[in-house]
């Protein structure tokens, strides 16, 4: 496997789908959500490994008020459709708002209320299979939105009952790309819980993880759930048929940083990609859970990876919260090119 790679700029002072046209999608530190366009010329894929450009910018800015918590495309997503082409994202002490992809216009919110009729902000949202329904994760809480019926109606539901089900906040959602109506949420008390869709009754629950679940994610064909954890160098295998035991540990270097490092799967659904503190992305083999080969990411913490849907493409964050050094401090500190920023990688 051979891998080229192209860089795309963010500004350091801020910060799918038919995702041919739309890809790469980034939340940053400063509030806001980064889109860029891919060309769409059909040699592109040539023009990326032979034609090194060093960088461009995103072609729409969306500012929210509040940090991102999570984001999630509608998963029928059609650049060329644009009712289509929207995005839902969550922020501290907000609604969630479905964002325009190609406008940048608010179409419209979904609005949760706590006890003292106050809005109160989903940690994790995800889409079900078929787009009708949105999954927001909240405390010990999940709640159902219709998606067109924005505004504050929607389900509720109780997920810590007795000594089952997650007993913290539910930090991520993964629905099951097979249709099996199978639903994963991760929490921050480092368990996973596995529900119906149809009418949330708790299938499993897996322990594991020594960190606060940060990532689920499902195999392609659904059979295999995938978990990582804050401070916790293991992704763990689970067979959703048989969840007596782990599968299979894949090694990331994440044991000394507090962010959320995200992997994913190839659209294949043979190669898992994750990246870590080193720098680097290791790529495994899902069939067996043997390591094929890494590379050079980023001099700094590589935070998020994932595979294009169609294209040999693949992209990566990278960056660690920076602080104001003292006017005294003798030791020259400079960001490098490749530190604070977003590549894209073509693999052959």
């Amino acid at each position: 496997m051979t891998v080229e790679r192209r860089e795309e700029e963010e500004d350091p002072s801020q910060q799918s789908t038919d995702a041919t046209a739309v890809w790469p999608f980034l939340s940053c530190d400063d509030n806001t959500i980064r889109l860029f366009h891919l060309p769409e010329e059909a040699s592109y894929i040539d023009q990326l490994a032979s034609d090194y450009q060093d960088s461009y910018h995103s072609n729409l800015v969306i500012n929210e008020a509040e940090m991102v918590y999570d984001y999630c495309w509608y998963p029928y997503m059609c650049s060329s459709d644009p009712t289509s082409s929207v995005f839902v994202a969550t922020t501290r002490d907000h609604p969630i708002h479905l964002w325009d992809a190609t406008s940048g216009q608010l179409r419209c919110t979904y609005r949760a209320y706590n006890d003292m009729d106050e809005i109160t902000a989903a940690l994790s949202v995800s889409f079900n299979s078929s787009g009708t329904k949105l999954f927001a994760g909240y405390n010990k809480m999940l709640r159902v939105f219709d998606v067109h019926r924005p505004g504050r109606d929607f389900q509720q539901f109780s997920l810590h009952k007795g000594k089952d089900g997650p007993s913290g906040i539910v930090s991520s959602i993964a629905v099951s790309p097979s249709h099996s109506g199978m639903l994963a949420l991760g929490s921050y008390n480092q368990s996973t819980a596995l529900y119906a869709e149809d009418n949330m009754e708790l299938l499993y629950v897996l322990h594991g993880q020594s960190g606060g679940i940060t990532q689920v994610l499902f195999s392609k064909d659904g059979n295999y759930l995938y978990t990582g954890g804050r401070k916790d160098s293991y992704i763990l295998c689970w067979d959703v048929r048989n969840t007596v035991d782990i599968v299979y540990k894949l090694y990331r270097s994440t044991e000394n940083t507090n962010q959320r490092v995200s992997f994913d799967i190839e659209p294949c659904g043979r190669h898992l990609g994750a990246g870590g503190e080193d720098g680097l992305v290791h790529i495994y083999d899902l069939q067996s859970g043997q390591w094929i080969t890494a590379f050079q990411a980023a001099s700094d913490t590589v935070n998020g990876f994932g595979f294009h849907p169609h294209l040999p493409l693949a992209a990566s964050s990278s960056g660690n919260r920076r602080f104001s050094l003292p006017d005294n401090f003798e030791e020259n500190w400079n960001l490098r090119g490749d530190e604070n920023c977003a590549s894209i990688w073509t693999f052959g």
